[in-house]
């Protein structure tokens, strides 16, 4: 017996990962249970014993996506130190200068997500704490870096909505092959918005990484 919520967690996972494979390569609607029970290699019996409808098999595998964004952006965000880098980081992890298929295979889920949401409650209140949990993060740099003296004044939760907004509309047009929208465009004209928006110089950050490491190669020789 006590093996058994074990078990079901790794299945569990396992199954919203072969979701979230199907959903990039076929889309929404065309995803069906047998689906992600073959690519899983699982019966669609088993599937439906854990989340009981496809509906919230989608929704669960779509919120899944983002909480692995979320869950690595977090990491790596509390290990850099001054809220201008963690600024700078944050929107280089949302809309990377180089699109990576990691990147297109997010904002393709996220995408998913949103149609969802319009027709689905369920989908709609994940998305709902889901975008709040992002912008908060947001707000919570904008405060690191007031606190710091590196950001001017502004309100944090305003502006969080502000990039948030301008990083979705942004991303989903290079996302969907807009020649005038490259992922590099992407990532500039979010990082001159924070800039603007904040009062930081996001030229000084690579300044500040390039005397770093004259400064290790210095010390080396």
């Amino acid at each position: 017996m006590g093996a058994r919520p074990k078990l079901t967690q790794k299945r569990r996972t396992q199954m919203l990962e072969a979701a979230m494979e199907v959903i990039v390569e076929r889309g929404l609607c065309e995803t069906r249970i047998a689906d992600v029970a073959e690519r899983a290699g699982l019966s669609p019996a088993l599937v439906v014993y854990y989340f009981g409808s496809k509906e919230s098999l989608l929704t669960e595998a779509l919120a899944y996506a983002e909480d692995l964004f979320y869950i690595e952006a977090f990491r790596e965000l509390t290990g850099i130190e001054g809220a201008t880098e963690r600024m700078v980081r944050l929107i280089e992890l949302a809309c990377p200068p180089v699109v990576r298929r990691e990147s297109d295979e997010y904002w393709t889920l996220w995408v998913e997500l949103w149609s969802r949401a319009l027709r689905n409650d369920e989908a709609a209140r994940k998305r709902e704490a889901l975008e709040r949990r992002w912008r908060n993060t947001i707000a919570e740099v904008v405060r690191e870096g007031q606190r710091s003296g590196e950001f001017g004044v502004c309100d944090p939760e305003r502006f969080a909505t502000y990039l948030s907004a301008l990083m979705d509309g942004l991303a989903l047009q290079a996302l969907f092959g807009d020649p005038a929208v490259s992922g590099e465009l992407v990532n500039e004209m979010c990082l001159e918005a924070a800039a603007r928006e904040l009062g930081f110089d996001p030229g000084a950050v690579g300044r500040k990484e390039e005397g770093g490491g004259q400064e290790e190669l210095a010390a080396e020789r």
